[in-house]
């Protein structure tokens, strides 16, 4: 027995874009797939080209999420914010995944392009920047690598000059439980400092959930966040560490040293030192 060719046309399918929008028009997919530019003609360019693409489009989008989310709290609207901060979560675990995919590149692999990069390396990537600048992590000195574009530098110089998400957070926290001026009001082109008044405040949330439980959702998000954001920088040590060893990096880094320090940094601290305290 034969069957016919499935034609979708058929069920309705729209199958003529002359003059009209079609898939590939609306996710400007010429674009995007002819922004694959290999340096050499290694196989495995593709592939570090292509991971690190689709990073920086997932960080633009964990960008959009992360900044509603702060607009969101600040008008005390917190459950909408709890969804942006739960797509965040997901979002770092999609970039998560990713490394396991560059790991399938071996060092031999990767040596037989690198000198293709010239100087460049994810140090650079100003949309990781800004994620760091807008979690609260402010280091100005992470401003000079993007001296050569003054668009870049008045990006995240604005976003120096604005709270950063955990600054929201706990501005709300201070409307239930009050915290000292400095808190409240510091410089916000700084980091922020841990406080022990911060950290027995929100102990005083996780003694009693049922009573401050919007609060303890907050709390509760801000560590699912970080959680995930942990273990990207963790899987990006352990690639690196795996695929280049302990050699310099591209963009003159210390490479896997360098990266290891940066799994000390900790964004929301309070919420990490109060789990000994309770």
């Amino acid at each position: 027995m034969t069957h016919s060719p499935y034609d979708p046309a058929t069920e309705g399918a729209e199958m003529s874009f002359d003059g009209r929008m079609s898939y590939g028009d609306y996710l400007s997919l010429d674009l995007i797939l002819s922004a694959q530019n290999p340096r050499t003609d290694t196989h495995d360019e593709m592939l570090f080209i292509i991971q690190h693409q689709t990073s920086e489009l997932w960080m633009r989008l964990a960008i959009h999420e992360i900044a509603a989310a702060r607009r969101t709290l600040a008008a005390g609207h917190l459950r909408p914010a709890f969804k942006m901060l739960a797509r965040v979560a997901r979002i770092f675990e999609q970039l998560n995944n990713a490394w396991d995919v560059l790991r399938t590149m071996t060092p031999a692999d990767y040596t037989a392009f690198r000198n293709a990069l010239g100087q460049s390396s994810g140090f650079q990537s100003h949309q990781y920047r800004q994620i760091e600048f807008m979690l609260g992590n402010r280091n100005h000195a992470m401003l000079r690598p993007h001296a050569h574009r003054p668009d870049v530098v008045a990006l995240l110089t604005d976003e120096l000059s604005q709270p950063s998400l955990y600054d929201v957070a706990l501005r709300l926290l201070g409307q239930t439980i009050p915290l000292p001026d400095d808190v409240i009001h510091r410089d916000l082109r700084q980091s922020h400092t841990p406080s022990e008044a911060v950290k027995q405040a929100w102990i005083t949330v996780y003694r009693a959930p049922e009573t401050h439980w919007e609060l303890y959702e907050l709390a509760e998000k801000l560590m699912d966040f970080e959680d995930y954001f942990r273990r990207w920088r963790f899987n990006h040590v352990t690639t690196v560490e795996r695929v280049i060893g302990f050699k310099r990096g591209t963009g003159g880094t210390g490479g896997v040293s360098y990266l290891k320090r940066m799994l000390e940094v900790e964004l929301f601290p309070e919420l990490w030192h109060l789990r000994t305290d309770l």
